[in-house]
């Protein structure tokens, strides 16, 4: 299996410095209570293949993980073997969740270097693992809350994922959704930790600020947030972060903050080349997405103008819709796919749109809020 991935958008982000360079993401990690009932959600639901496994056949005595791909998105689902340690604690305190955000690079010694240098906490020094197929290094540093960054070097190595993992196939197989690659992660921070993290971003991994949004942007009648958006140098990785902001009512960042015991990942944005046959796909096997009054969709074309869809299709499934100077967007988001109200998922399709759909974020936010209203944590 090919493990090279290629930026959909080639653009220099003003402002980025990219003294690493970052190549793509290369995996998301997630430490969960059970990985092979997970595995079997993300496949069945979601239309992830399977590709690696390691754990007790593999000689791993501690955990287990599951190595799943559609498109250029890669999860590693991984569940402890034995009481103790960190990855129980992790998953006491912040239930199934985001651990690993993994960053593909040409140099894991030079990425290490360059961000310790100038100030990131060391989570992993420089190392090196070896099997038939080759050799990879791995390293990482510390970022918000217990979330971490791995920069892999894998240019040496050809196996299915990692040394120590074998590839896993097994004997049944799901269609996928036609989920293409990850277009942003958000990261939901503490008060008055926004700019804290985006200056993290800009000094130590060389990335820039796109766009902000502050809470007369992202509000409602009772809630708001503040939003950086932060990019690396080709703008392959796009990094949200946001804070809460003061409001009536508790807002979804102070509900995620609460159940999740600090700051972590909020949600994958995945894209897609025709969202209304993935998110058709993804309803018809369960998932279950924030859905918009229809007054949304009685004025929607006369704010963004001309698009290529039907109307009809969009407002059955509850796309979103919105235009920046460059283009347009649809998007869609779903409910928490952890019983947990914390991590969600956006499925988005981009029509030369390079914004993240701030005319939808009032509509955005009085759905989460009638979620709220329904959990009791408004």
């Amino acid at each position: 299996m090919s493990t090279q991935k290629t930026a959909t958008i080639e653009k220099t982000v003003p402002g980025a410095e990219d003294f690493l360079p970052i190549l793509g993401t290369d995996f998301v990690e997630l430490y969960v209570g059970n990985a092979k009932q997970a595995a079997y959600y993300y496949q069945q639901a979601w239309g992830f293949q399977p590709v690696a496994y390691a754990g007790l056949e593999t000689g791993r005595k501690d955990s287990a993980s599951y190595v799943l791909q559609q498109g250029k998105i890669r999860l590693v689902l991984t569940s402890p073997l034995q009481e103790g340690g960190d990855i129980n604690r992790h998953i006491n305190k912040h239930g199934d969740g985001v651990k690993v955000v993994a960053l593909w690079v040409e140099d894991a010694r030079k990425s290490y270097e360059e961000t310790t240098k100038r100030g990131a906490k060391s989570y992993m020094e420089p190392y090196e693992m070896e099997d038939e197929h080759g050799h990879v290094v791995l390293s990482g540093i510390h970022t918000y809350g217990e979330t971490v960054h791995v920069f892999v070097e894998r240019k040496n190595y050809n196996g299915a994922f990692l040394p120590g993992y074998r590839e896993y196939k097994p004997t049944f197989s799901v269609d996928t959704v036609g989920l293409k690659y990850i277009d942003h992660m958000v990261g939901n921070v503490g008060w008055n930790e926004m700019n804290k993290w985006c200056e993290f971003y800009a000094k130590v991994m060389g990335f820039a600020q796109m766009v902000s949004f502050d809470d007369k942007d992202i509000s409602t009648e009772y809630s708001a947030l503040m939003s950086k958006v932060m990019s690396n140098g080709n703008g392959r990785i796009k990094f949200p972060i946001n804070e809460p902001a003061e409001g009536k009512k508790k807002s979804q960042i102070e509900e995620y903050i609460e159940f999740y015991n600090g700051a972590g990942v909020q949600h994958i944005a995945v894209a897609t080349d025709n969202i209304i046959e993935t998110v058709s796909t993804l309803k018809s096997r369960g998932v279950e997405f924030l859905s918009v009054p229809a007054v949304y969709y009685d004025d929607v074309l006369d704010r963004v103008g001309q698009i290529d869809e039907d109307l009809e299709p969009l407002r059955d499934l509850g796309i979103l819709i919105d235009r920046d100077d460059e283009g347009y967007l649809l998007q869609i988001f779903t409910k928490p796919v952890l019983d947990r109200p914390t991590m969600f998922f956006e499925i988005i399709q981009r029509k030369g749109a390079q914004s993240f759909g701030k005319g939808n974020f009032k509509a955005l936010f009085e759905a989460i809020e009638r979620e709220q209203e329904l959990r009791g944590t408004l």
